[in-house]
């Protein structure tokens, strides 16, 4: 395959010219954001049937609108392994998600290769080939790049496409492409990219906060998402989720009480980020007692609803086993816990294929109609008129 490096706008709409055409291209990317809230984007890495581009994004005056429309084109289907990161790369530098898109890692889950299986263990099972490692720490944002990182990055791409073909190919023969279908719509939502800032105290271990404290939470936390996106700066950068959560506890009403939390710059409490923390404590405290954020409190599950649980970790056990296909794909134990609770509760092992694969005979079996038998090797599944 020839590789085309890339640095000029020219160039590159050139290559993505003579891809638009193509069924499908295999895409990855290289980054960096240890110091930045944002990824940034180093190189990106696209191969088509007989070419492939290594494109410097970083390179002086390259415009990447030509990469933006190709990702944009919903006949041309974008195969990557682990998507996640990347898409959430483009989305925020082109305003969308590129689709279609095939995720190898998903894809092998589906089709009982492992819960998220690694790149390298991968290409072994499927191709019988080792990965080059030596490049994987490498500062991709350093100039000039060297051949051997260029072929580092550029191998992921060539082996993505006989592994996306396997997958594909072993996809289409077992039924289970609408499966994976499923799941690339809920991958390529631009709601699975929306940093809210309205939502950032989810993601703090909040624990036995009332709810005055839990809405200064709120809104000091919405503060700091705010500001590490406004200076591009890591969350902890602005002021460390362990201070956040000290904040919400002892509610500062002066720049006085800002110096009595550890983890506070010295410089703080008496500059612009003091004053925006003060007020974002203030305007908590004036919410109305009658709109304050709901405590939820984990109730203690019903009795009968624990040996429910175990039953249904037996019988998601048993059905990934006989359908092979990875166990975490289709239920948490908090999804099952829900589920012994609650014949209608909002968990994904009861929507679209796994209410199909799992969820009705979940379902059944809570109700009596199945039963779980221990055989020689196995648990086996059957009706209760059959046992």
């Amino acid at each position: 395959m020839t590789v085309v490096p890339i640095t000029t706008t020219d160039a590159l709409a050139a290559f993505c010219d003579s891809q638009a055409d193509s069924s499908y291209i295999t895409v990855d990317t290289e980054f960096v954001r240890e110091s930045t809230y944002y990824p940034q984007l180093c190189l990106v890495q696209v191969a088509g049937e007989s070419d492939a581009a290594a494109i410097d994004t970083l390179a002086e005056g390259l415009d990447l609108e030509p990469l933006f429309a190709l990702l944009r084109k919903p006949d041309l289907l974008k195969v990557f392994h682990a998507a996640r990161q990347d898409l959430e790369i483009f989305y925020t530098l082109m305003g969308a998600v590129p689709a279609p898109v095939f995720d190898t890692q998903v894809a092998a889950m589906v089709l009982g290769f492992g819960d998220q299986v690694g790149y390298e263990v991968l290409v072994n099972k499927i191709l019988g080939h080792s990965l080059d490692k030596s490049s994987r720490f490498t500062d991709w944002s350093r100039r000039p790049l060297t051949d051997r990182q260029i072929d580092y990055a550029m191998a992921d791409v060539d082996h993505l496409r006989p592994i996306y073909e396997e997958l594909q190919g072993r996809l289409d023969e077992n039924g289970r492409a609408h499966w994976l279908t499923e799941e690339m719509k809920i991958l390529t939502a631009e709601d699975t990219y929306r940093n809210d800032p309205d939502t950032a105290w989810k993601r703090l271990k909040a624990r036995g906060l009332k709810p005055r404290a839990l809405a200064v939470l709120h809104k000091v936390a919405a503060w700091r998402e705010r500001e590490a996106q406004r200076r591009n700066t890591p969350r902890n950068r602005v002021v460390r989720d362990d201070t956040v959560l000290d904040i919400a506890g002892s509610m500062p009403t002066t720049a006085d009480d800002l110096r009595r939390i550890r983890g506070l710059g010295k410089n703080i409490p008496d500059g612009r980020i003091g004053q925006e923390i003060l007020a974002a404590v203030k305007e908590a405290v004036d919410i109305p007692r009658e709109d304050l954020p709901k405590v939820k409190r984990r109730e203690q599950p019903p009795p009968g609803v624990a040996p429910t649980m175990e039953l249904l970790k037996v019988l998601l056990k048993a059905k990934c086993d006989q359908e092979g296909i990875a166990s975490r794909l289709i239920a948490t134990a908090d999804d099952l816990e829900k589920l012994a609770m609650d014949d209608e509760a909002d968990v994904q092992a009861l929507k679209g294929w796994r209410r199909e694969l799992f969820g009705e005979d979940a379902l059944n079996l809570k109700h009596g109609r199945l039963a779980l038998t221990v055989g020689k090797s196995s648990v086996k599944i059957m009706p209760v008129s059959d046992v």
